[in-house]
């Protein structure tokens, strides 16, 4: 990939992150519970789809900053005392549970298992 395309590729992730994590904090509280699982599963396969798009962690990272700045800004409110996140237990599980996902996801493998071909463990001989 090259450098524009790689650019491109993780500037669009951010705003996706800001995106998800701005319906996500909106959705989370206004369907209860159906819509919590929609913001988790939506945080999910954000994060799960920038790890697949970059080819590594760093699409994680990248979707990951976006939605935790979404996520953040919401959480401070106006000085008029208006919040979208008061704190109550499911905001925490979207906030904790969507931190907790980016971590799995930037813990993934992408490495693909490939048949036919030595493991890391037998020396590289070819299996028979």
């Amino acid at each position: 990939m090259s450098t524009v395309v790689k650019v491109l590729t993780h500037a669009v992730l951010v705003v996706l992150g800001v995106l998800v994590g701005l319906a996500g904090a909106l959705f989370q509280a206004a369907w209860l519970p159906a819509g919590l699982l929609l913001a988790m599963l939506a945080t999910a396969a954000l994060f799960y789809g920038g790890l697949r798009a970059v080819g590594g962690q760093a699409g994680v990272l990248s979707s990951g900053a976006g939605w935790l700045a979404a996520v953040v800004a919401i959480g401070f409110g106006r000085g008029e005392g208006d919040k979208v996140l008061w704190g109550g237990m499911t905001d925490l599980v979207f906030v904790l549970g969507g931190m907790a996902i980016a971590v799995m996801c930037a813990t993934l493998s992408l490495l693909p298992q490939q048949h036919g071909r030595g493991g890391p463990l037998d020396g590289g001989r070819a299996r028979t």
